[in-house]
């Protein structure tokens, strides 16, 4: 994409009402523009963003044997009352009423509607277990939305939702998620912690809140450093394979968030050398709650023997549009965002310093189309601005790699490639480039 043909709004100073980096940094690369409180459009950059990291997360679903859906945003009322949450969900539930009058509302979360899904169509069970998710938009009336896209009203998320026969059965499909979590955060350049967690409204009695530390996250989190060794797990991790053994692996290790335990309990498990108290951000949240939703709803099979039991449930998280903003807290310096490449809207950026002569507009036109050739996506700026605002703005937006036509570039045949996280540079050929990159 050419830089003159690109929406990139981005702005110079940051606004005042932006208080962490990952809301200043957004703001100003031009990624999402506000419409009303706690409630963002999604501009080119920031929408580049959000689907590389929707793409990766639907991957390792997909991978881990779950069938993908989509359900409405838009849910009825009476659902929630078979299973009791209406009245108790509180007023971050939008509640709306149809031209017939009927109670509706923008769905916060999905258990009751995939449960409705699941009892009319699932009847015995040989047709577990049963493994459901989609990934869409999601709404919950904050009472002081904060912090940009991370504490808004309105968000992307996935969510997956399990029904098996019984607990056993429940507690291995909850293995299954947890390590496709790790191996998903992995991917997006993430180490995320597994902690014992509060189930809260969801419900349920096995509880993991995946969390990265950051010094802005709004969680206390309590670990023992040596769980860190272990989120770099095997890639080609067989999901049939019993699980139980890596899961129970991180449970050796202390790991807990905000007063799920207390500090005498953290300061008396771990070792004084491993001890680390910090803060953290959610990026996902994985619960095992048995017959919660089954039980009042009736979703029920005929087991072995032709007797109708409730299936058992869990239900698995990942803000989406959560996960744009995590990724900038724990990837940015004091000039911007600093991307991993799995999940950076462009591979490389072009910067032609020379954007007046003729000659080099050519050879960087040459230069963009053999990346283009080599399907590198590149964003091109072929504007007519100064080295510095270039400069500057392709480090705000925090590509990995920078591609720099400068003086010597006609003369020499060379330009030079900067790594955006290190600042390393080096010159390179130009009929080497599209090489370099690739083996980078």
């Amino acid at each position: 994409m050419k830089l003159s043909n690109y929406f990139l709004p981005v702005l110079k100073e940051t606004p005042a009402d932006a208080e962490i980096a990952s809301h200043k940094y957004m703001l100003r690369a031009g990624m999402i523009s506000q419409s009303s409180s706690g409630i963002y459009s999604w501009l080119p950059l920031g929408l580049k963003v959000l689907k590389k990291i929707e793409n990766i997360v639907r991957e390792e679903q997909d991978a881990a044997g779950v069938n993908e859906i989509l359900m409405p945003t838009i849910q009825p009322a009476d659902i929630w009352k078979e299973s009791g949450r209406y009245d108790d969900y509180g007023k971050e539930m939008l509640r709306i009423n149809d031209r017939q009058d009927r109670e509706m509302l923008y769905g916060p979360t999905n258990e009751e509607q995939v449960t409705d899904i699941f009892r009319r169509s699932i009847k015995s069970y040989k047709e577990l277990p049963s493994l459901l998710y989609h990934i869409q938009w999601k709404f919950r009336d904050e009472l002081r939305p904060r912090f940009g896209i991370m504490r808004g009203r309105e968000f992307l998320m996935k969510d997956a939702y399990s029904f098996d026969l019984d607990m056993d059965a429940s507690r291995t499909t909850y293995n299954k998620f947890f390590v496709c979590y790790l191996k998903t955060f992995e991917r997006l350049g993430l180490k995320a912690i597994p902690m014992a967690a509060e189930t809260g409204p969801i419900g349920g009695d096995m509880s993991h809140e995946f969390l990265i530390i950051s010094d802005t996250g709004e969680s206390d989190i309590y670990f023992d450093k040596r769980i860190l060794d272990l989120i770099d797990i095997d890639k080609n991790l067989d999901y049939e394979n019993d699980l139980s053994t890596i899961v129970s692996s991180y449970q050796d290790f202390y790991a807990a968030a905000d007063d799920k335990h207390s500090e005498e309990e953290f300061e008396k498990s771990v070792p004084k050398e491993f001890k680390s108290n910090t803060k953290g951000i959610e990026v996902g949240h994985i619960f095992n709650f048995s017959s919660k939703y089954s039980e009042p709803m009736k979703a029920n099979v005929l087991n072995s023997n032709g007797k109708a039991v409730p299936v058992h449930m869990g239900s698995y998280g990942i803000g989406i549009s959560r996960l744009v903003g995590a990724i900038i807290e724990s990837s940015h310096d004091e000039n911007g965002i600093i991307w991993p490449d799995s999940v950076a809207p462009f591979a490389v950026g072009l910067i032609n310093l020379k954007a007046k002569d003729k000659d080099a507009i050519a050879m960087c036109e040459a230069v963009y189309q053999d990346l283009i050739s080599a399907e590198i996506d590149c964003l091109y700026d072929n504007k007519d601005d100064s080295a510095g605002a270039k400069f500057s703005r392709m480090d705000l937006i925090g590509l990995p790699k920078q591609i720099i036509f400068g003086n010597n570039s006609i003369k020499d045949s060379t330009v030079e490639i900067k790594d955006r996280k290190t600042g390393h540079t080096e010159l390179v050929k130009i009929s080497e480039i599209v090489s370099k990159i690739n083996n980078n």
